[in-house]
């Protein structure tokens, strides 16, 4: 058995989870010390802590597995330009009904769990509108979560276990990341969608465009539905919820039909 084609398993797919963590912290508090020379906002100096957190370990994880970046984001025997082409349409009539649904979700959780002053001040900054916070949220986290709980994780969990047990354990990790429980659940829901599509497209193509779009809409969904003032979420017509389903119920119907059988890398 190749055991860095197998790496991470569970366990150190965990510790691995981990390491990042204390990657960030440790790139945190640099930038941090550098404050008065760098004279960075908080969304700049969080964007450059995932960047420099993540290229810290991809460094190790690159170099170890024995992996190119073509390898990484698209091994697959199929085109990536065709993939990508085939398949963004489908996945993008996917994102309307999933932030709707994601949002009544958040609702439900806020009121079960109201959100502490710093959680509120946390996803402010988040939504901030800035360009950092948006390159954070709609370039950087897509692509290089992408990397690491596809293409790392779940590529190895897939060698290793059965399918759904592969795609369920990779997405309870993608939703511990987050390290919240309001990003708990919705990163576990998204991550399942994600990890089907990777299993059947054994491509990180269509799970970056769906990650970037979905970060996109709810970065456009806050901004038009979303009460600066009290924070709360402004009800969506009958004729939208409608309309968002009905896409989305075509979205995954072509989905389906088009990745009926995996695609072997």
């Amino acid at each position: 058995m190749n055991n860095k084609k197998e790496f991470p398993s569970g366990i150190q797919a965990f510790l691995l989870f981990v390491a990042l963590i204390l990657c960030e912290v440790l790139v945190g508090a640099v930038l941090q010390d550098m404050q008065g020379m760098l004279s960075l906002d908080i969304q700049e100096r969080n964007a450059l802590v995932t960047l420099l957190g993540n290229g810290l370990i991809f460094t190790f994880l690159m170099h170890f597995k024995g992996l190119t970046y073509p390898d990484l984001f698209h091994p697959s025997a199929g085109s990536a330009g065709a993939t990508f082409f085939v398949l963004t349409v489908p996945i993008l009539m996917l994102v309307p009904a999933s932030i709707l649904i994601i949002m009544q979700l958040m609702e439900v959780l806020v009121k079960i769990a109201p959100l502490s002053a710093w959680e509120e001040a946390a996803f402010r900054n988040m939504s901030s509108g800035s360009l950092a916070a948006v390159i954070a949220t709609c370039v950087l986290a897509p692509v290089l979560e992408e990397m690491l709980f596809r293409g790392i994780i779940l590529r190895s969990f897939l060698n290793q276990y059965p399918r759904w047990q592969a795609i369920l354990g990779s997405s309870l990790l993608f939703g511990f990341a987050h390290l919240n429980i309001y990003q708990f659940f919705v990163a576990l829901l998204i991550g399942v969608m994600l990890g089907w599509l990777y299993e059947r497209t054994r491509s990180l193509i269509p799970c970056i465009a769906f990650h970037a779009f979905y970060n996109m809409g709810i970065s456009v969904f806050e901004a038009l539905y979303v009460d600066n003032l009290t924070a709360k979420v402004q009800p969506v017509s009958f004729f939208g919820w409608v309309i968002s389903l009905l896409l989305a119920a075509g979205g995954m119907l072509a989905l389906m039909r088009m990745l009926r059988k995996p695609r072997l890398a």
